[in-house]
């Protein structure tokens, strides 16, 4: 059950054009403490090798922090970098990239007690302000941790509109989950102790909402771009508020880490494999799918399962693989039986749905 009655709210949510050139001045806006205190930004090396004009501009705006290059997503390079936090007397940590580099920086953050400042390069997934962090443990394993949200989080739409059209896809994919999430977690509550917060539940409902109704269908616009990133923070602080990742993730997740952990070769991002998940969540839930299939057409999001190099024994088994991933958490997985002949129709049916 759900005992939190206290939960923290970022600061400041700045989605603006080129707010990555005057992060300092949205900061001396909300945090002024925090000017003038020592910084660490970390990004990745690539990033810091195609982004080297901006990542340079904003460790002078923060007193010439030092720029750090994460090797890789790990707990174990998290703990490492809140390690120097801690012994180098560092008070920020400014996480510039991707869900790899905000996951390790937000936990690193955590660890070490910094303020966090979070500045996505895309909008890949709902990480950017949840209160969990994804990280590598052993080998391919990887583990979602608790971790503290960030103070502020700066979206720069320009980065936004020129990053890769597969991770705003992918963000798109994180977000339309919460149609299924949202129906585990009902069922989950109807079965268990688990409580919902109906607060955290509208949240994540509006999250869905503003991007499945969005009237913009350009993916580069920057009405589109505010209002996905609005989006994916919303479902973040509904986490936040819920406790828990209930609001989120469901089936489709299960799918989705199914995948990342038993078939580490498919090459997949993971809001775009939860997007694929969301088609036989809704099925099984009894839901037609044919509202989200028609979404995913819009935008060109390709759930053809295929198209990643998944086949239809691999789709099968990434099912069965599902409903042990993540032993505990009730879902509709766990009131169907697994049934090969409807997951071959299934993928049939995903493969021909261009």
């Amino acid at each position: 059950m759900n005992q939190h009655t206290r939960f923290n709210l970022p600061i400041c949510l700045a989605v603006e054009e080129d707010a990555f050139f005057f992060s300092d001045e949205i900061i001396a806006r909300y945090i002024p403490e925090i000017i003038g205190k020592k910084t660490l930004v970390i990004s990745e090396e690539f990033l810091i090798g195609i982004y080297k004009e901006k990542i340079n501009d904003i460790s002078k705006d923060f007193g010439g922090a030092e720029i750090y290059a994460m090797k890789n997503a790990s707990f174990d390079e998290a703990v490492s970098i809140a390690k120097k936090v801690c012994v180098e007397d560092i008070k920020v940590i400014i996480g510039i990239g991707g869900g790899r580099v905000l996951d390790t920086a937000k936990y690193a953050a955590h660890i070490s007690k910094a303020v966090y400042i979070c500045m996505p390069t895309s909008l890949s997934n709902d990480s950017l302000a949840s209160p969990f962090s994804v990280l590598e443990t052993y080998g391919n394993a990887r583990k979602t941790l608790e971790c503290k949200i960030p103070t502020a989080i700066i979206v720069d739409t320009n980065m936004i509109i020129n990053a890769p059209v597969d991770q705003t896809l992918s963000g798109i994919g994180d977000t339309i989950a919460k149609h299924t999430a949202l129906y585990d977690w009902k069922l989950s509550a109807s079965r268990s102790a688990d409580v919902i917060d109906d607060f955290a539940y509208a949240l994540s409902r509006m999250s869905y909402d503003s991007v499945y109704h969005c009237d913009e269908k350009n993916m580069k616009s920057r009405v589109f771009i505010r209002i996905l990133s609005r989006a994916l923070v919303m479902g973040g602080l509904a986490m936040e508020i819920a406790g828990s990742s209930r609001p989120c993730s469901g089936s489709e997740h299960l799918f989705a880490h199914a995948i990342e952990e038993y078939y580490p070769n498919v090459k997949i991002s993971h809001g775009l494999a939860v997007a694929l998940g969301t088609i036989p969540a809704c099925i099984f839930q009894g839901q037609s799918p044919d509202g989200l299939l028609s979404f995913f057409r819009t935008y060109g999001l390709n759930i053809d399962p295929s198209a990643y190099g998944i086949t239809a024994e691999m789709f099968d088994d990434m099912w069965l693989k599902a409903r042990t991933v993540r032993t505990g958490r009730i879902t509709i997985l766990d009131d169907i039986k697994h049934d090969s002949a409807q997951l071959k129709e299934i993928y049939d049916m995903m493969k021909e749905s261009k």
